[in-house]
């Protein structure tokens, strides 16, 4: 059997960020990591992260497990297996988890990105409180009375005085378990504290206007990601922002099988999760190259002459061509993320 005509698994694969974190990432998988500058895992990733100095080439690109083999170039090679019609993965999936205060940011919407990226993809994403240290919160939106002229004044503050940027966003609190979507160019920053599963447009394009991420200051580059000042403030709204949680809607509950949709069509053409809850039973995948997170229990997958146990933090790929072959089954929480090309 070749290896895309099985589920997919794939190397650990944390990528560098500026901020620090994984020590709950760690505990959530079993890895036993603990606080760096490699707090996010990129879950069965296409895509590459920004170029840093000191990293390797190809950096956030999945390994298939076992294998030298990037899972870019394999679908390059074997497109129609792997993604079936699809041009693209469509989606990128991380673990983060964030020590600290994330820089408040926003992400570039399709026009944006088009126009200054020269991509068909903007940054829209999805959040999924798995785990939370004492105080993790997360903030969204601007207080109602934030003026783009405020804003501007705030971040040249910011680069000698780091508490001046907090107050000009809602604080916001989360538990393990809430789903939270943030639009393109909405502001947040996720707070000190939480390890969430991001599911998002396939880049990694964020405007983050503040001179500081902890104690490591930012370039105007990292900043500004190459644009002026006054350019890069476009890719903000500023449009008070009110409902910041999404509730998921059951789609089934039988027979030991139940399924919700967390992010659907309602909130964006761009990706689509759904929860996945066995107590016991079995399901079988169905959906078109769909990346499956273990988020709860254990389990197993199996087919085709194939097994394999299955735990809290484990992920693969499920190609087209091994749609429908196989079969999960246990007492576990499986989160289902799909590209929307």
């Amino acid at each position: 059997m070749k290896i895309y005509e099985k589920p997919m698994f794939f190397e650990k694969n944390r990528v560098y960020r500026v901020y620090t974190g994984g020590k709950l990432l760690g505990e959530f998988v079993g890895d036993g990591s603990e606080d760096g500058y490699y707090p996010e895992e990129w879950i069965a990733s296409a895509v590459e992260a920004m170029p840093v100095e000191g990293e390797p080439e190809k950096a956030g690109v999945s390994k298939i497990e076992g294998t030298d083999v990037y899972l870019d170039q394999l679908i390059k090679e074997h497109k129609d297996e792997i993604l079936g019609s699809k041009v693209e993965m469509g989606v990128l999936v991380k673990f983060l988890d964030s020590a600290i205060r994330l820089p408040i940011q926003a992400h570039p919407d399709k026009a944006f990105s088009r126009k200054y990226f020269s991509s068909d993809h903007g940054k829209e994403e999805s959040w999924i409180i798995l785990g939370k240290r004492e105080g993790g919160c997360i903030y969204f939106g601007f207080d109602e009375s934030v003026t783009r002229e405020d804003f501007a004044k705030a971040i040249e503050e910011s680069a000698t005085d780091k508490s001046v940027m907090e107050p000009l966003l809602v604080r916001r609190e989360v538990e393990v378990g809430d789903v939270v979507f943030v639009p393109a160019k909405a502001v947040h920053a996720i707070g000190a504290g939480c390890l969430i599963l991001e599911i998002q447009e396939p880049t990694d394009f964020t405007i983050q206007p503040e001179y500081w991420c902890g104690d490591t200051p930012l370039s105007n580059e990292v900043m500004y990601l190459g644009l002026d000042k006054e350019t890069a403030l476009d890719c903000f709204d500023f449009s008070p922002i009110t409902d910041f949680k999404v509730k998921p809607k059951l789609v089934e509950d039988k027979d030991g099988i139940k399924v919700e949709a967390l992010i659907d069509q309602e909130l964006t053409e761009n990706f689509a999760v759904s929860r996945i809850t066995l107590s016991g039973e079995e399901f079988v995948p169905q959906k078109d190259a769909a990346i499956y997170v273990v988020t709860e229990g254990e389990g197993e997958i199996y087919g085709e002459g194939y097994k394999r146990e299955l735990k809290q933090g484990d992920y693969f790929l499920m190609p087209h061509c091994a749609v429908g072959k196989f079969s999960i089954k246990g007492n576990i929480t499986v989160m289902e993320c799909i590209g929307g090309n």
